[in-house]
Protein backbone atom coordinates (compact mmCIF):
# COMPACT_ATOMS: atom_id res chain seq x y z
CA UNK A 1 0.00 0.00 0.00
CA UNK A 2 2.00 2.94 -1.32
CA UNK A 3 2.03 6.17 -3.30
CA UNK A 4 5.71 6.78 -3.40
CA UNK A 5 7.98 5.55 -6.74
CA UNK A 6 10.23 2.83 -6.45
CA UNK A 7 11.58 -0.40 -7.87
CA UNK A 8 11.94 -3.97 -7.14
CA UNK A 9 15.24 -6.16 -7.44
CA UNK A 10 15.46 -10.06 -6.76
CA UNK A 11 18.54 -10.14 -4.71
CA UNK A 12 18.65 -8.83 -1.37
CA UNK A 13 18.26 -5.35 -0.34
CA UNK A 14 15.74 -4.70 3.28
CA UNK A 15 14.91 -3.07 5.93
CA UNK A 16 12.56 -3.24 8.87
CA UNK A 17 8.50 -3.44 7.72
CA UNK A 18 9.29 -1.97 4.17
CA UNK A 19 6.04 0.35 3.93
CA UNK A 20 6.93 3.30 1.76
CA UNK A 21 5.23 6.76 3.73
CA UNK A 22 1.46 8.28 2.29
CA UNK A 23 2.27 11.73 2.49
CA UNK A 24 -1.15 12.46 1.42
CA UNK A 25 -2.54 10.03 4.37
CA UNK A 26 0.48 10.92 6.31
CA UNK A 27 -1.23 14.74 6.24
CA UNK A 28 -4.41 14.48 7.16
CA UNK A 29 -3.85 12.79 10.38
CA UNK A 30 -1.56 14.92 11.94
CA UNK A 31 -3.98 17.31 14.12
CA UNK A 32 -5.09 14.07 15.73
CA UNK A 33 -1.66 14.57 17.48
CA UNK A 34 -1.74 17.93 17.92
CA UNK A 35 1.03 18.32 21.31
CA UNK A 36 -1.69 19.91 23.84
CA UNK A 37 -4.16 17.19 22.95
CA UNK A 38 -2.38 14.29 24.60
CA UNK A 39 -1.75 13.40 27.93
CA UNK A 40 1.34 11.79 28.84
CA UNK A 41 0.69 8.11 29.33
CA UNK A 42 2.84 5.82 31.66
CA UNK A 43 3.22 2.08 30.33
CA UNK A 44 2.28 -1.07 32.63
CA UNK A 45 2.83 -4.18 31.23
CA UNK A 46 2.67 -7.40 33.74
CA UNK A 47 4.87 -9.92 33.25
CA UNK A 48 2.65 -12.76 34.62
CA UNK A 49 -0.29 -11.22 32.38
CA UNK A 50 1.42 -11.90 29.30
CA UNK A 51 3.07 -15.14 30.41
CA UNK A 52 -0.16 -17.43 31.21
CA UNK A 53 -1.29 -17.87 28.12
CA UNK A 54 -3.32 -21.69 26.94
CA UNK A 55 -4.45 -23.31 23.81
CA UNK A 56 -6.82 -25.40 23.29
CA UNK A 57 -4.95 -26.80 19.82
CA UNK A 58 -1.09 -26.43 20.29
CA UNK A 59 1.30 -27.29 22.78
CA UNK A 60 2.01 -24.18 25.24
CA UNK A 61 5.93 -25.14 26.32
CA UNK A 62 6.89 -23.50 30.15
CA UNK A 63 11.01 -22.09 29.14
CA UNK A 64 13.49 -20.69 31.66
CA UNK A 65 13.85 -17.15 31.01
CA UNK A 66 16.50 -15.74 33.45
CA UNK A 67 15.07 -18.08 36.38
CA UNK A 68 11.66 -16.75 35.27
CA UNK A 69 9.35 -18.87 33.75
CA UNK A 70 7.89 -17.84 30.62
CA UNK A 71 5.35 -19.59 27.90
CA UNK A 72 5.93 -20.20 24.51
CA UNK A 73 4.35 -22.28 21.46
CA UNK A 74 7.01 -23.53 19.10
CA UNK A 75 6.52 -23.27 15.34
CA UNK A 76 7.24 -26.15 12.79
CA UNK A 77 5.90 -27.94 9.62
CA UNK A 78 4.87 -30.65 11.74
CA UNK A 79 2.43 -28.16 13.07
CA UNK A 80 0.59 -27.82 10.09
CA UNK A 81 -2.46 -30.54 10.50
CA UNK A 82 -2.97 -28.38 12.87
CA UNK A 83 -4.20 -25.05 11.21
CA UNK A 84 -7.47 -26.38 9.79
CA UNK A 85 -8.43 -26.43 13.44
CA UNK A 86 -7.06 -23.13 14.55
CA UNK A 87 -8.70 -21.30 11.48
CA UNK A 88 -12.23 -22.61 12.08
CA UNK A 89 -14.65 -20.88 10.94
CA UNK A 90 -12.29 -18.75 8.73
CA UNK A 91 -12.95 -19.28 5.07
CA UNK A 92 -11.48 -16.04 3.33
CA UNK A 93 -8.27 -14.23 4.36
CA UNK A 94 -7.90 -10.48 3.46
CA UNK A 95 -4.10 -9.37 3.74
CA UNK A 96 -4.82 -5.37 3.18
CA UNK A 97 -1.52 -4.36 1.51
CA UNK A 98 1.86 -4.50 0.28
CA UNK A 99 4.74 -2.70 1.84
CA UNK A 100 7.29 -5.50 3.97
CA UNK A 101 5.35 -7.46 5.96
CA UNK A 102 2.10 -8.20 3.71
CA UNK A 103 3.92 -10.12 0.50
CA UNK A 104 5.43 -12.26 3.01
CA UNK A 105 2.92 -12.96 5.27
CA UNK A 106 0.41 -13.67 2.20
CA UNK A 107 2.37 -15.80 0.54
CA UNK A 108 3.53 -17.99 3.49
CA UNK A 109 0.03 -18.40 4.70
CA UNK A 110 -1.60 -19.18 1.28
CA UNK A 111 1.20 -21.88 0.96
CA UNK A 112 0.90 -23.02 4.39
CA UNK A 113 -2.79 -23.28 4.86
CA UNK A 114 -2.82 -25.13 1.14
CA UNK A 115 -0.38 -27.70 2.20
CA UNK A 116 -2.33 -28.38 5.92
CA UNK A 117 -5.67 -28.90 2.97
CA UNK A 118 -7.18 -25.87 4.71
CA UNK A 119 -10.21 -24.80 2.14
CA UNK A 120 -9.53 -21.01 2.97
CA UNK A 121 -8.51 -18.56 0.31
CA UNK A 122 -6.26 -15.73 0.97
CA UNK A 123 -6.60 -12.26 -1.24
CA UNK A 124 -4.90 -9.04 -1.51
CA UNK A 125 -6.44 -5.90 -0.97
CA UNK A 126 -4.71 -2.89 -2.83
CA UNK A 127 -6.44 0.67 -3.01
CA UNK A 128 -7.71 1.37 -6.33
CA UNK A 129 -4.72 2.18 -8.69
CA UNK A 130 -2.09 0.93 -6.56
CA UNK A 131 1.19 0.06 -8.90
CA UNK A 132 1.76 -3.42 -6.25
CA UNK A 133 -1.03 -5.27 -8.40
CA UNK A 134 1.52 -5.82 -10.54
CA UNK A 135 3.70 -7.14 -7.83
CA UNK A 136 0.96 -8.98 -6.56
CA UNK A 137 0.13 -10.99 -9.33
CA UNK A 138 3.81 -12.18 -9.86
CA UNK A 139 3.62 -13.92 -7.05
CA UNK A 140 0.09 -15.90 -7.92
CA UNK A 141 -2.42 -13.58 -6.68
CA UNK A 142 -4.71 -12.06 -9.54
CA UNK A 143 -8.76 -10.88 -10.21
CA UNK A 144 -9.14 -14.23 -12.34
CA UNK A 145 -8.73 -16.25 -9.59
CA UNK A 146 -10.64 -13.93 -7.28
CA UNK A 147 -6.99 -13.24 -4.80
CA UNK A 148 -6.82 -10.18 -5.72
CA UNK A 149 -9.00 -6.81 -5.37
CA UNK A 150 -9.78 -3.44 -4.18
CA UNK A 151 -9.05 -2.97 -0.15
CA UNK A 152 -12.61 -2.28 1.16
CA UNK A 153 -14.00 -5.04 -1.18
CA UNK A 154 -11.87 -7.48 0.28
CA UNK A 155 -12.01 -6.02 3.85
CA UNK A 156 -15.95 -6.50 3.31
CA UNK A 157 -15.20 -10.25 2.31
CA UNK A 158 -13.05 -11.54 4.82
CA UNK A 159 -13.30 -13.34 8.31
CA UNK A 160 -9.79 -12.53 9.13
CA UNK A 161 -8.53 -8.97 8.28
CA UNK A 162 -4.82 -8.78 8.37
CA UNK A 163 -3.86 -4.99 8.22
CA UNK A 164 -0.78 -4.65 7.26
CA UNK A 165 -0.60 -1.22 5.70
CA UNK A 166 2.05 1.53 6.93
CA UNK A 167 1.42 2.74 10.31
CA UNK A 168 -0.02 6.24 8.74
CA UNK A 169 -2.53 4.96 6.45
CA UNK A 170 -3.83 2.73 9.32
CA UNK A 171 -4.27 5.96 11.56
CA UNK A 172 -5.89 7.52 8.93
CA UNK A 173 -8.22 5.07 7.40
CA UNK A 174 -9.64 2.90 10.27
CA UNK A 175 -13.09 4.00 10.85
CA UNK A 176 -13.28 3.43 7.21
CA UNK A 177 -11.63 0.03 7.95
CA UNK A 178 -13.79 -0.87 10.55
CA UNK A 179 -17.36 0.12 8.85
CA UNK A 180 -15.84 -1.87 5.88
CA UNK A 181 -15.48 -5.28 7.81
CA UNK A 182 -18.62 -8.09 7.90
CA UNK A 183 -19.94 -8.77 11.45
CA UNK A 184 -17.51 -11.27 13.47
CA UNK A 185 -14.75 -10.57 11.22
CA UNK A 186 -11.62 -10.70 13.50
CA UNK A 187 -9.18 -7.92 13.07
CA UNK A 188 -5.57 -8.55 12.75
CA UNK A 189 -2.38 -6.49 12.88
CA UNK A 190 1.08 -6.93 13.15
CA UNK A 191 1.99 -3.68 14.77
CA UNK A 192 0.77 -2.01 18.21
CA UNK A 193 1.20 1.70 16.09
CA UNK A 194 -2.56 1.59 15.27
CA UNK A 195 -3.65 1.15 19.36
CA UNK A 196 -1.21 3.59 20.47
CA UNK A 197 -2.66 6.20 18.10
CA UNK A 198 -6.47 5.14 19.13
CA UNK A 199 -5.73 5.65 23.01
CA UNK A 200 -4.21 9.17 22.20
CA UNK A 201 -6.94 10.65 20.68
CA UNK A 202 -9.60 9.00 23.13
CA UNK A 203 -10.73 5.80 20.80
CA UNK A 204 -10.82 2.35 20.48
CA UNK A 205 -11.55 -0.61 18.40
CA UNK A 206 -15.21 -1.26 18.05
CA UNK A 207 -16.46 -3.62 21.13
CA UNK A 208 -18.00 -6.46 18.57
CA UNK A 209 -15.06 -8.01 16.83
CA UNK A 210 -11.65 -9.98 17.72
CA UNK A 211 -8.41 -8.02 17.83
CA UNK A 212 -5.11 -9.91 17.46
CA UNK A 213 -1.79 -9.32 16.55
CA UNK A 214 1.24 -11.67 15.35
CA UNK A 215 4.15 -9.57 14.67
CA UNK A 216 7.32 -10.84 13.61
CA UNK A 217 10.11 -10.48 14.75
CA UNK A 218 11.64 -9.12 11.46
CA UNK A 219 11.11 -7.48 8.27
CA UNK A 220 9.03 -9.20 5.59
CA UNK A 221 11.51 -10.25 3.45
CA UNK A 222 13.23 -12.40 5.61
CA UNK A 223 9.57 -13.61 7.13
CA UNK A 224 9.63 -15.02 3.68
CA UNK A 225 12.96 -16.52 2.97
CA UNK A 226 13.27 -18.24 6.04
CA UNK A 227 10.00 -19.97 5.19
CA UNK A 228 11.25 -20.87 1.77
CA UNK A 229 15.05 -21.96 3.31
CA UNK A 230 12.71 -24.09 5.90
CA UNK A 231 10.58 -26.17 4.02
CA UNK A 232 13.36 -29.55 4.04
CA UNK A 233 14.09 -28.94 7.81
CA UNK A 234 10.79 -28.69 9.42
CA UNK A 235 10.47 -25.06 8.66
CA UNK A 236 13.13 -22.23 9.75
CA UNK A 237 12.07 -18.53 9.88
CA UNK A 238 11.45 -15.19 12.38
CA UNK A 239 10.23 -15.00 15.42
CA UNK A 240 6.60 -13.72 16.45
CA UNK A 241 5.20 -12.45 19.51
CA UNK A 242 1.32 -12.47 19.30
CA UNK A 243 -1.22 -10.42 21.15
CA UNK A 244 -5.03 -11.08 22.02
CA UNK A 245 -6.57 -7.23 22.20
CA UNK A 246 -10.11 -8.65 22.26
CA UNK A 247 -11.54 -12.15 22.20
CA UNK A 248 -14.95 -11.71 21.95
CA UNK A 249 -15.11 -15.28 20.27
CA UNK A 250 -13.45 -17.08 22.93
CA UNK A 251 -11.26 -18.42 19.85
CA UNK A 252 -8.59 -15.43 19.24
CA UNK A 253 -5.86 -17.38 21.26
CA UNK A 254 -5.91 -20.43 18.89
CA UNK A 255 -6.22 -17.89 15.58
CA UNK A 256 -3.64 -15.67 16.68
CA UNK A 257 -1.33 -19.10 17.25
CA UNK A 258 -2.13 -20.59 13.84
CA UNK A 259 -1.51 -17.33 12.13
CA UNK A 260 2.38 -17.51 13.81
CA UNK A 261 2.79 -21.47 12.48
CA UNK A 262 1.35 -20.58 9.25
CA UNK A 263 3.96 -17.60 8.93
CA UNK A 264 6.95 -20.01 9.58
CA UNK A 265 7.39 -18.37 13.00
CA UNK A 266 9.86 -21.13 15.30
CA UNK A 267 8.58 -19.34 18.56
CA UNK A 268 5.73 -17.26 19.48
CA UNK A 269 5.28 -15.81 22.69
CA UNK A 270 2.34 -13.54 24.03
CA UNK A 271 2.43 -9.68 24.62
CA UNK A 272 -0.11 -6.64 24.61
CA UNK A 273 -0.58 -4.41 21.67
CA UNK A 274 0.57 -2.09 24.08
CA UNK A 275 3.83 -3.37 25.15
CA UNK A 276 4.56 -4.59 21.71
CA UNK A 277 4.10 -1.13 20.15
CA UNK A 278 6.40 0.66 23.24
CA UNK A 279 9.16 -2.03 22.60
CA UNK A 280 9.10 -2.01 18.72
CA UNK A 281 9.23 1.76 17.94
CA UNK A 282 11.50 2.06 20.62
CA UNK A 283 13.94 -0.41 19.24
CA UNK A 284 13.72 0.83 15.70
CA UNK A 285 15.47 3.97 16.89
CA UNK A 286 17.60 2.13 19.02
CA UNK A 287 19.87 -0.85 18.46
CA UNK A 288 18.10 -1.89 15.83
CA UNK A 289 18.54 0.82 13.17
CA UNK A 290 19.53 4.53 14.72
CA UNK A 291 21.88 3.54 17.24
CA UNK A 292 23.79 1.54 14.84
CA UNK A 293 23.56 4.14 12.53
CA UNK A 294 25.14 6.41 15.26
CA UNK A 295 27.48 4.12 16.42
CA UNK A 296 29.21 3.46 12.72
CA UNK A 297 28.95 7.04 12.34
CA UNK A 298 31.07 8.60 15.36
CA UNK A 299 33.25 5.49 15.35
CA UNK A 300 34.39 5.91 11.51
CA UNK A 301 35.02 9.87 12.30
CA UNK A 302 37.28 8.30 15.24
CA UNK A 303 39.37 5.57 13.98
CA UNK A 304 40.00 8.26 10.73
CA UNK A 305 41.29 10.64 13.83
CA UNK A 306 43.61 7.67 15.18
CA UNK A 307 45.18 7.91 11.73
CA UNK A 308 43.28 5.20 9.95
CA UNK A 309 42.29 4.99 6.06
CA UNK A 310 38.70 5.72 5.80
CA UNK A 311 38.45 2.17 4.21
CA UNK A 312 40.19 0.77 7.19
CA UNK A 313 37.95 3.03 9.54
CA UNK A 314 35.18 1.67 8.09
CA UNK A 315 36.06 -1.76 8.51
CA UNK A 316 36.77 -1.48 11.82
CA UNK A 317 33.86 -0.12 12.76
CA UNK A 318 30.86 -0.88 10.47
CA UNK A 319 31.72 -3.93 9.07
CA UNK A 320 32.76 -5.31 12.35
CA UNK A 321 29.88 -4.85 13.70
CA UNK A 322 28.00 -6.80 11.15
CA UNK A 323 30.39 -9.00 9.48
CA UNK A 324 31.72 -10.46 12.73
CA UNK A 325 30.41 -9.23 15.91
CA UNK A 326 26.62 -9.98 15.51
CA UNK A 327 27.64 -13.32 14.16
CA UNK A 328 28.78 -14.21 17.70
CA UNK A 329 26.02 -12.75 19.00
CA UNK A 330 23.42 -14.95 17.14
CA UNK A 331 24.96 -18.37 17.70
CA UNK A 332 26.60 -17.93 21.11
CA UNK A 333 25.30 -15.09 22.79
CA UNK A 334 26.37 -11.60 23.76
CA UNK A 335 28.44 -12.63 26.68
CA UNK A 336 30.24 -14.64 23.82
CA UNK A 337 31.79 -11.63 22.47
CA UNK A 338 33.38 -10.07 25.34
CA UNK A 339 35.00 -13.99 26.52
CA UNK A 340 35.85 -15.04 22.96
CA UNK A 341 38.61 -11.70 23.10
CA UNK A 342 42.56 -12.30 24.73
CA UNK A 343 43.69 -10.49 28.04
CA UNK A 344 44.79 -7.06 26.09
CA UNK A 345 41.40 -6.81 24.01
CA UNK A 346 39.31 -7.69 26.88
CA UNK A 347 40.70 -4.11 28.51
CA UNK A 348 39.51 -2.38 25.31
CA UNK A 349 36.21 -3.66 25.27
CA UNK A 350 35.94 -2.82 28.82
CA UNK A 351 36.97 0.63 28.62
CA UNK A 352 34.89 1.07 26.16
CA UNK A 353 31.62 -0.31 27.05
CA UNK A 354 32.44 1.47 30.91
CA UNK A 355 32.48 4.62 28.96
CA UNK A 356 29.58 4.26 26.48
CA UNK A 357 27.08 2.34 28.62
CA UNK A 358 25.60 5.28 30.50
CA UNK A 359 25.46 8.00 27.66
CA UNK A 360 23.96 5.21 25.54
CA UNK A 361 21.65 4.84 28.23
CA UNK A 362 20.65 8.42 28.69
CA UNK A 363 19.62 9.02 24.87
CA UNK A 364 17.81 5.07 25.13
CA UNK A 365 15.97 6.10 28.45
CA UNK A 366 14.61 8.91 26.43
CA UNK A 367 13.50 6.90 23.34
CA UNK A 368 11.21 5.19 25.60
CA UNK A 369 9.62 7.88 27.60
CA UNK A 370 9.25 9.32 24.36
CA UNK A 371 7.55 6.68 22.55
CA UNK A 372 5.63 5.67 25.61
CA UNK A 373 3.89 8.96 26.71
CA UNK A 374 3.01 8.92 22.49
CA UNK A 375 4.55 11.64 21.90
CA UNK A 376 7.34 10.05 19.00
CA UNK A 377 3.75 8.81 17.50
CA UNK A 378 2.88 12.53 17.53
CA UNK A 379 6.35 12.98 15.84
CA UNK A 380 5.56 10.49 12.92
CA UNK A 381 2.37 11.81 12.40
CA UNK A 382 3.71 15.58 11.94
CA UNK A 383 6.65 14.78 9.99
CA UNK A 384 3.93 13.37 7.72
CA UNK A 385 2.29 16.39 7.49
CA UNK A 386 5.49 18.49 6.19
CA UNK A 387 6.45 15.65 3.95
CA UNK A 388 5.04 17.28 0.69
CA UNK A 389 7.04 20.22 1.58
CA UNK A 390 10.15 18.79 2.52
CA UNK A 391 10.47 15.03 1.14
CA UNK A 392 12.70 12.93 2.67
CA UNK A 393 16.38 12.94 0.83
CA UNK A 394 18.80 9.80 1.13
CA UNK A 395 21.68 9.68 3.51
CA UNK A 396 23.87 6.97 1.31
CA UNK A 397 25.58 10.44 -0.50
CA UNK A 398 27.88 10.95 2.89
CA UNK A 399 31.70 9.82 3.07
CA UNK A 400 30.48 6.77 5.19
CA UNK A 401 28.55 5.09 3.47
CA UNK A 402 30.15 5.61 -0.26
CA UNK A 403 33.56 4.29 1.31
CA UNK A 404 31.22 1.64 2.17
CA UNK A 405 30.29 0.25 -1.03
CA UNK A 406 34.15 0.48 -1.99
CA UNK A 407 34.92 -1.53 0.68
CA UNK A 408 31.92 -4.28 0.51
CA UNK A 409 32.75 -4.59 -3.53
CA UNK A 410 36.38 -6.34 -1.98
CA UNK A 411 35.22 -7.39 1.06
CA UNK A 412 37.24 -10.43 2.43
CA UNK A 413 34.25 -11.99 4.61
CA UNK A 414 37.16 -14.48 5.95
CA UNK A 415 39.03 -12.39 7.41
CA UNK A 416 36.85 -9.13 8.74
CA UNK A 417 38.64 -8.16 12.11
CA UNK A 418 36.52 -7.85 15.65
CA UNK A 419 37.32 -4.50 17.04
CA UNK A 420 37.30 -4.39 20.98
CA UNK A 421 36.18 -1.13 20.99
CA UNK A 422 33.55 -1.17 18.56
CA UNK A 423 32.53 -4.09 20.23
CA UNK A 424 32.50 -2.47 23.68
CA UNK A 425 30.61 0.22 22.53
CA UNK A 426 27.99 -1.90 20.28
CA UNK A 427 27.60 -4.58 22.84
CA UNK A 428 27.12 -1.70 25.95
CA UNK A 429 23.76 0.23 23.69
CA UNK A 430 22.55 -3.14 23.61
CA UNK A 431 22.85 -3.60 27.26
CA UNK A 432 21.84 -0.21 27.80
CA UNK A 433 18.33 -0.65 25.42
CA UNK A 434 17.78 -4.46 27.06
CA UNK A 435 18.07 -2.76 30.40
CA UNK A 436 15.83 0.11 29.96
CA UNK A 437 12.94 -2.36 28.51
CA UNK A 438 13.61 -5.20 31.68
CA UNK A 439 13.27 -1.97 33.64
CA UNK A 440 10.01 -1.13 31.90
CA UNK A 441 8.65 -4.41 33.04
CA UNK A 442 8.73 -5.90 29.41
CA UNK A 443 9.35 -10.01 30.08
CA UNK A 444 12.66 -11.65 28.79
CA UNK A 445 11.34 -13.48 25.21
CA UNK A 446 9.94 -9.85 24.38
CA UNK A 447 13.28 -8.13 25.60
CA UNK A 448 15.70 -10.53 24.06
CA UNK A 449 13.60 -10.60 20.72
CA UNK A 450 13.12 -7.19 20.16
CA UNK A 451 17.09 -6.25 21.18
CA UNK A 452 18.95 -8.86 20.12
CA UNK A 453 17.21 -10.91 17.65
CA UNK A 454 15.60 -9.04 15.69
CA UNK A 455 18.72 -7.13 15.09
CA UNK A 456 21.44 -9.83 14.13
CA UNK A 457 19.25 -12.56 12.82
CA UNK A 458 16.75 -9.95 10.41
CA UNK A 459 18.34 -6.84 10.30
CA UNK A 460 22.02 -7.10 10.34
CA UNK A 461 22.56 -9.49 7.53
CA UNK A 462 20.61 -7.07 5.28
CA UNK A 463 22.70 -4.19 6.47
CA UNK A 464 26.16 -6.42 5.67
CA UNK A 465 24.87 -6.85 2.50
CA UNK A 466 23.72 -3.33 1.51
CA UNK A 467 24.62 -1.55 4.06
CA UNK A 468 23.07 0.56 7.32
CA UNK A 469 22.71 3.21 4.74
CA UNK A 470 20.52 1.90 2.58
CA UNK A 471 18.21 0.13 5.48
CA UNK A 472 17.50 4.23 6.47
CA UNK A 473 17.00 4.94 3.22
CA UNK A 474 14.35 2.32 2.47
CA UNK A 475 12.97 1.43 5.66
CA UNK A 476 9.48 2.33 7.08
CA UNK A 477 8.15 6.21 7.43
CA UNK A 478 7.95 5.13 11.27
CA UNK A 479 11.16 3.39 11.05
CA UNK A 480 12.98 6.18 9.10
CA UNK A 481 11.54 9.01 11.04
CA UNK A 482 13.05 7.55 14.32
CA UNK A 483 16.53 6.76 12.96
CA UNK A 484 17.02 10.00 11.44
CA UNK A 485 16.14 11.48 14.65
CA UNK A 486 17.75 9.91 16.88
CA UNK A 487 20.69 8.29 14.90
CA UNK A 488 22.32 11.77 15.52
CA UNK A 489 21.95 11.83 19.21
CA UNK A 490 23.68 9.00 19.85
CA UNK A 491 26.69 9.99 17.54
CA UNK A 492 26.61 13.21 19.49
CA UNK A 493 26.57 11.71 22.98
CA UNK A 494 29.16 8.67 22.39
CA UNK A 495 31.51 11.36 20.83
CA UNK A 496 31.33 13.98 23.32
CA UNK A 497 30.88 11.80 26.70
CA UNK A 498 32.19 8.18 25.98
CA UNK A 499 35.33 8.76 23.77
CA UNK A 500 36.41 11.81 25.48
CA UNK A 501 36.25 9.73 28.95
CA UNK A 502 38.59 7.00 27.31
CA UNK A 503 41.11 9.51 25.77
CA UNK A 504 40.90 11.38 29.55
CA UNK A 505 41.77 8.03 31.08
CA UNK A 506 38.82 8.09 32.87
CA UNK A 507 38.66 4.52 34.92
CA UNK A 508 36.87 1.69 34.32
CA UNK A 509 33.89 1.73 36.09
CA UNK A 510 34.06 -1.96 38.06
CA UNK A 511 30.83 -2.34 38.90
CA UNK A 512 29.40 -1.41 34.85
CA UNK A 513 31.63 -4.04 33.75
CA UNK A 514 30.34 -6.69 36.69
CA UNK A 515 26.49 -6.05 36.09
CA UNK A 516 27.28 -7.16 32.30
CA UNK A 517 29.40 -10.33 32.89
CA UNK A 518 26.50 -11.19 35.52
CA UNK A 519 23.59 -9.82 33.79
CA UNK A 520 20.37 -12.25 33.86
CA UNK A 521 19.96 -11.63 30.21
CA UNK A 522 23.04 -14.12 29.05
CA UNK A 523 20.50 -16.90 30.08
CA UNK A 524 17.69 -15.64 28.49
CA UNK A 525 19.26 -15.50 25.52
CA UNK A 526 20.95 -18.57 25.51
CA UNK A 527 17.63 -19.86 25.70
CA UNK A 528 16.72 -18.32 22.76
CA UNK A 529 19.66 -19.21 20.63
CA UNK A 530 18.57 -22.89 21.58
CA UNK A 531 15.08 -21.82 20.06
CA UNK A 532 16.41 -19.93 16.87
CA UNK A 533 15.86 -20.81 13.04
CA UNK A 534 17.13 -23.94 12.28
CA UNK A 535 19.11 -22.23 9.33
CA UNK A 536 21.25 -18.77 8.76
CA UNK A 537 18.63 -16.43 6.53
CA UNK A 538 20.87 -16.65 3.04
CA UNK A 539 20.33 -12.92 1.68
CA UNK A 540 21.60 -13.85 -1.67
CA UNK A 541 19.50 -16.55 -2.53
CA UNK A 542 16.73 -17.04 -5.53
CA UNK A 543 13.46 -16.12 -3.61
CA UNK A 544 9.79 -15.08 -4.62
CA UNK A 545 10.52 -11.68 -2.06
CA UNK A 546 10.90 -8.38 -3.54
CA UNK A 547 12.70 -5.98 -2.08
CA UNK A 548 11.65 -2.28 -2.24
CA UNK A 549 14.13 0.41 -3.21
CA UNK A 550 13.71 3.72 -3.47
CA UNK A 551 14.78 5.63 -6.31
Amino acid sequence: FNSAVYLTFQVTSATMKFTLALGAILATTAAAFAPAAVAPRAVAVSTTAVNSFSSDIFEVRSVDMAGTTEQIVKGGRDLFPKLPKAFEGIKEIGVIGWGSQAPAQAQNLRDSLDEAGCDIKVRIGLREGSSSFEEAREVGFSEDADTLGEMYDIIGKSDLVMLLISDAAQAALYKEVFAAMKPGATLGLSHGFLLGYLESIGEGFPEDMDVIAVCPKGMGPSVRRLYEQGKEVNGAGINASFAVHQDKSGKATDLALGWGVALGSPFMFETTLTSEYCSDIYGERGILLGAVHGIVESLYRRYQRQGMSPEQAFIESCESITGNIVKIISTKGIKAVYDGLNDDDKKIFEEAYSASYMPAKEILQEIYDEVSSGNEIRTVIMHGKRIDKFPVGKIDGTDTWQVGEKVRESRDEENIPLNPFTAGVYVATMMAQIDVLLEAGHPYSEVVNESVIEAVDSLCPYMHYRGVAFMVDNCSFTAKTGSRKWAPRFDYILDQLAYTAVDNGKPVDEDIISAFQNHRVHAAVTACCELRPSVDISVGSASSTKEIVIE
